[in-house]
Protein backbone atom coordinates (compact mmCIF):
# COMPACT_ATOMS: atom_id res chain seq x y z
CA UNK A 1 0.00 0.00 0.00
CA UNK A 2 2.95 2.73 0.85
CA UNK A 3 4.66 1.72 -2.29
CA UNK A 4 0.80 2.90 -4.07
CA UNK A 5 1.17 5.64 -2.16
CA UNK A 6 4.34 6.65 -2.91
CA UNK A 7 3.74 6.15 -6.89
CA UNK A 8 0.51 8.17 -6.50
CA UNK A 9 2.28 11.27 -5.06
CA UNK A 10 5.01 11.07 -7.85
CA UNK A 11 2.49 11.00 -10.33
CA UNK A 12 0.78 13.96 -8.46
CA UNK A 13 3.82 16.19 -8.13
CA UNK A 14 4.32 15.69 -12.00
CA UNK A 15 0.77 16.85 -12.87
CA UNK A 16 1.27 20.10 -11.14
CA UNK A 17 4.98 20.88 -12.66
CA UNK A 18 3.23 19.93 -15.80
CA UNK A 19 1.59 23.41 -15.89
CA UNK A 20 -1.18 24.85 -17.75
CA UNK A 21 0.18 26.31 -20.67
CA UNK A 22 -0.88 25.05 -24.61
CA UNK A 23 1.39 24.35 -27.53
CA UNK A 24 3.23 22.19 -29.58
CA UNK A 25 6.95 23.74 -29.64
CA UNK A 26 9.21 25.12 -27.48
CA UNK A 27 12.07 26.47 -26.04
CA UNK A 28 15.39 27.14 -24.27
CA UNK A 29 18.87 28.87 -24.24
CA UNK A 30 21.57 28.99 -21.62
CA UNK A 31 21.59 32.65 -19.33
CA UNK A 32 19.18 34.40 -17.16
CA UNK A 33 16.83 35.69 -20.15
CA UNK A 34 17.44 32.25 -22.05
CA UNK A 35 20.02 34.34 -24.82
CA UNK A 36 20.11 32.46 -28.02
CA UNK A 37 24.03 30.95 -28.60
CA UNK A 38 24.01 32.24 -31.61
CA UNK A 39 21.70 33.85 -34.33
CA UNK A 40 21.67 31.14 -36.58
CA UNK A 41 19.39 30.12 -33.75
CA UNK A 42 16.77 32.10 -34.23
CA UNK A 43 14.37 31.78 -37.23
CA UNK A 44 14.38 34.94 -39.99
CA UNK A 45 10.74 33.81 -40.48
CA UNK A 46 9.71 34.64 -36.88
CA UNK A 47 7.21 38.00 -38.22
CA UNK A 48 5.62 35.88 -40.54
CA UNK A 49 1.78 35.52 -40.28
CA UNK A 50 1.39 31.69 -38.84
CA UNK A 51 -1.92 29.68 -38.49
CA UNK A 52 -2.77 27.57 -35.50
CA UNK A 53 -6.21 25.90 -35.49
CA UNK A 54 -7.55 27.85 -38.51
CA UNK A 55 -6.68 30.85 -37.24
CA UNK A 56 -3.90 33.38 -38.65
CA UNK A 57 -1.86 35.41 -36.40
CA UNK A 58 0.03 38.73 -37.81
CA UNK A 59 3.21 39.22 -35.60
CA UNK A 60 3.32 42.89 -35.04
CA UNK A 61 5.88 45.33 -34.40
CA UNK A 62 5.24 47.32 -30.70
CA UNK A 63 6.27 50.10 -28.85
CA UNK A 64 8.57 50.67 -25.73
CA UNK A 65 6.31 51.49 -23.26
CA UNK A 66 2.92 49.47 -24.06
CA UNK A 67 1.08 47.89 -21.95
CA UNK A 68 -1.48 45.17 -21.68
CA UNK A 69 -3.56 43.04 -19.76
CA UNK A 70 -5.20 39.32 -19.82
CA UNK A 71 -4.47 35.86 -18.21
CA UNK A 72 -0.85 34.48 -17.84
CA UNK A 73 -0.07 30.41 -17.80
CA UNK A 74 2.57 28.79 -17.56
CA UNK A 75 4.30 25.19 -19.19
CA UNK A 76 7.10 23.36 -17.84
CA UNK A 77 8.13 19.88 -18.14
CA UNK A 78 6.28 18.17 -20.66
CA UNK A 79 8.28 21.03 -22.82
CA UNK A 80 11.83 21.15 -21.64
CA UNK A 81 14.47 20.28 -24.10
CA UNK A 82 11.98 20.99 -26.90
CA UNK A 83 12.40 23.75 -29.75
CA UNK A 84 10.55 26.51 -29.84
CA UNK A 85 9.02 28.66 -32.99
CA UNK A 86 12.63 30.75 -33.21
CA UNK A 87 14.96 27.33 -33.24
CA UNK A 88 15.71 27.89 -29.92
CA UNK A 89 15.43 25.03 -26.96
CA UNK A 90 13.12 25.42 -24.43
CA UNK A 91 14.77 25.15 -20.31
CA UNK A 92 11.47 25.83 -18.31
CA UNK A 93 14.11 27.24 -15.44
CA UNK A 94 14.87 29.99 -18.02
CA UNK A 95 12.87 33.23 -17.95
CA UNK A 96 11.89 33.25 -20.83
CA UNK A 97 7.48 33.87 -21.95
CA UNK A 98 5.54 32.35 -25.32
CA UNK A 99 3.38 35.50 -27.01
CA UNK A 100 1.15 35.22 -30.38
CA UNK A 101 2.08 38.20 -31.38
CA UNK A 102 5.19 40.10 -29.91
CA UNK A 103 8.52 39.99 -32.00
CA UNK A 104 10.50 37.79 -31.01
CA UNK A 105 13.21 38.32 -28.66
CA UNK A 106 11.10 41.54 -26.92
CA UNK A 107 11.85 41.97 -23.16
CA UNK A 108 8.82 42.37 -21.27
CA UNK A 109 7.80 43.23 -17.39
CA UNK A 110 5.08 40.75 -16.40
CA UNK A 111 2.87 41.91 -13.39
CA UNK A 112 0.83 39.42 -11.30
CA UNK A 113 -2.23 41.68 -10.68
CA UNK A 114 -3.10 39.42 -7.72
CA UNK A 115 -0.04 40.04 -5.31
CA UNK A 116 1.84 42.48 -7.10
CA UNK A 117 4.64 40.32 -7.95
CA UNK A 118 6.59 41.02 -11.16
CA UNK A 119 9.70 39.28 -13.66
CA UNK A 120 10.77 40.34 -17.09
CA UNK A 121 11.05 37.63 -19.92
CA UNK A 122 12.51 37.38 -23.34
CA UNK A 123 9.95 36.08 -25.77
CA UNK A 124 10.98 33.40 -27.94
CA UNK A 125 8.31 31.23 -28.36
CA UNK A 126 4.17 31.34 -29.45
CA UNK A 127 1.30 30.55 -27.68
CA UNK A 128 -0.77 30.30 -25.66
CA UNK A 129 -3.96 29.26 -28.11
CA UNK A 130 -6.27 28.35 -25.26
CA UNK A 131 -9.35 31.30 -24.78
CA UNK A 132 -8.34 34.71 -23.44
CA UNK A 133 -4.50 33.77 -21.82
CA UNK A 134 -2.21 36.36 -23.71
CA UNK A 135 1.35 35.01 -22.45
CA UNK A 136 3.12 31.65 -21.68
CA UNK A 137 5.34 31.82 -18.72
CA UNK A 138 8.44 29.51 -18.50
CA UNK A 139 8.47 27.60 -14.96
CA UNK A 140 10.97 29.91 -13.50
CA UNK A 141 9.01 32.58 -14.53
CA UNK A 142 5.74 32.10 -13.30
CA UNK A 143 7.32 30.74 -10.10
CA UNK A 144 8.65 34.02 -9.18
CA UNK A 145 5.30 36.06 -9.62
CA UNK A 146 3.58 33.30 -7.66
CA UNK A 147 1.19 31.54 -10.09
CA UNK A 148 2.47 27.74 -10.42
CA UNK A 149 -0.16 26.53 -7.70
CA UNK A 150 -3.42 28.13 -9.62
CA UNK A 151 -1.72 27.37 -13.16
CA UNK A 152 -3.29 30.97 -14.14
CA UNK A 153 -3.43 34.75 -13.27
CA UNK A 154 -4.48 38.19 -14.12
CA UNK A 155 -1.47 39.81 -15.27
CA UNK A 156 0.10 43.63 -16.91
CA UNK A 157 2.32 43.17 -19.35
CA UNK A 158 5.16 45.85 -20.16
CA UNK A 159 7.16 46.09 -23.29
CA UNK A 160 10.89 47.13 -21.56
CA UNK A 161 12.59 46.81 -24.62
CA UNK A 162 14.41 44.56 -28.08
CA UNK A 163 16.77 42.34 -28.48
CA UNK A 164 17.97 42.01 -24.76
CA UNK A 165 18.32 45.33 -24.25
CA UNK A 166 15.72 46.82 -21.49
CA UNK A 167 14.65 50.44 -22.17
CA UNK A 168 16.09 53.15 -19.16
CA UNK A 169 12.43 55.14 -18.21
CA UNK A 170 14.40 57.52 -16.27
CA UNK A 171 16.77 58.69 -18.80
CA UNK A 172 15.21 61.65 -21.38
CA UNK A 173 16.27 59.46 -24.32
CA UNK A 174 12.92 57.19 -25.02
CA UNK A 175 13.01 54.47 -27.92
CA UNK A 176 10.77 55.68 -30.87
CA UNK A 177 7.05 54.17 -30.82
CA UNK A 178 6.38 52.26 -33.64
CA UNK A 179 3.43 51.28 -34.71
CA UNK A 180 1.84 47.62 -36.26
CA UNK A 181 0.81 47.84 -39.63
CA UNK A 182 -3.48 46.92 -39.09
CA UNK A 183 -6.33 48.12 -41.20
CA UNK A 184 -10.08 47.07 -40.52
CA UNK A 185 -11.40 46.71 -44.27
CA UNK A 186 -15.35 48.31 -43.48
CA UNK A 187 -16.68 48.75 -47.30
CA UNK A 188 -15.48 48.66 -50.71
CA UNK A 189 -17.30 49.99 -54.02
CA UNK A 190 -17.22 50.68 -57.57
CA UNK A 191 -18.15 54.29 -57.40
CA UNK A 192 -15.70 56.62 -55.59
CA UNK A 193 -18.60 58.39 -54.35
CA UNK A 194 -20.31 55.19 -52.01
CA UNK A 195 -16.71 55.29 -50.60
CA UNK A 196 -16.82 58.94 -49.72
CA UNK A 197 -20.16 58.50 -48.04
CA UNK A 198 -18.76 55.63 -45.88
CA UNK A 199 -16.06 57.50 -45.08
CA UNK A 200 -17.67 60.55 -44.03
CA UNK A 201 -19.50 58.82 -41.81
CA UNK A 202 -17.33 57.21 -40.10
CA UNK A 203 -14.27 59.38 -40.69
CA UNK A 204 -13.23 59.06 -36.71
CA UNK A 205 -14.83 55.36 -35.02
CA UNK A 206 -14.29 55.29 -31.42
CA UNK A 207 -12.05 58.30 -31.08
CA UNK A 208 -8.98 56.71 -32.47
CA UNK A 209 -9.67 54.96 -35.73
CA UNK A 210 -9.31 56.78 -38.85
CA UNK A 211 -11.19 55.82 -41.98
CA UNK A 212 -9.22 56.27 -45.12
CA UNK A 213 -10.08 55.54 -48.74
CA UNK A 214 -7.85 53.15 -51.02
CA UNK A 215 -7.59 52.82 -54.47
CA UNK A 216 -6.99 49.63 -56.58
CA UNK A 217 -7.86 48.28 -60.01
CA UNK A 218 -9.18 45.28 -60.42
CA UNK A 219 -10.60 43.31 -63.69
CA UNK A 220 -9.29 46.72 -65.37
CA UNK A 221 -11.85 49.03 -63.65
CA UNK A 222 -11.00 51.26 -59.87
CA UNK A 223 -12.48 49.44 -56.74
CA UNK A 224 -12.66 52.08 -54.11
CA UNK A 225 -11.92 50.34 -50.21
CA UNK A 226 -11.99 51.91 -47.11
CA UNK A 227 -10.33 50.98 -44.52
CA UNK A 228 -10.24 51.63 -40.78
CA UNK A 229 -6.67 52.46 -39.86
CA UNK A 230 -4.80 53.21 -36.31
CA UNK A 231 -5.25 49.23 -34.86
CA UNK A 232 -2.00 48.63 -33.18
CA UNK A 233 -2.28 44.76 -33.62
CA UNK A 234 -3.80 41.69 -35.36
CA UNK A 235 -4.93 41.06 -31.48
CA UNK A 236 -6.58 45.00 -31.54
CA UNK A 237 -8.41 45.09 -34.83
CA UNK A 238 -9.81 41.35 -34.44
CA UNK A 239 -11.50 42.37 -31.11
CA UNK A 240 -12.76 45.46 -32.83
CA UNK A 241 -14.59 43.48 -35.42
CA UNK A 242 -15.63 41.45 -32.74
CA UNK A 243 -17.70 44.20 -31.98
CA UNK A 244 -20.05 43.38 -34.69
CA UNK A 245 -20.66 47.22 -35.66
CA UNK A 246 -19.79 46.37 -39.40
CA UNK A 247 -20.72 43.01 -41.12
CA UNK A 248 -18.21 41.72 -43.64
CA UNK A 249 -15.56 43.99 -41.61
CA UNK A 250 -11.81 42.13 -42.51
CA UNK A 251 -8.23 42.66 -41.38
CA UNK A 252 -5.79 44.00 -43.77
CA UNK A 253 -2.15 43.94 -43.13
CA UNK A 254 -0.78 46.62 -45.20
Amino acid sequence: MSSFINLLSIFSLLLLLGGCGSKQSVAYIPGSYGHPKSSNAIHKATMRPYQVGGKTYYPTVVAVGSTYRGIASWYGPNFHGKRTSNGEIYNMHDFTAAHKTLPMNTMVKVTNLKNGRSTVVRINDRGPFVGDRIIDLSYAAAKKIGMVGRGTAPVELEVLGFDSHIQNFQGVKRQKVVLGNFAVQIGSFRRYEGAKITQNRNALVQGRYKAVIQKFIVDGEPLYRVWLTGFKSEAEARDFIDQGLYRGAFIIRK
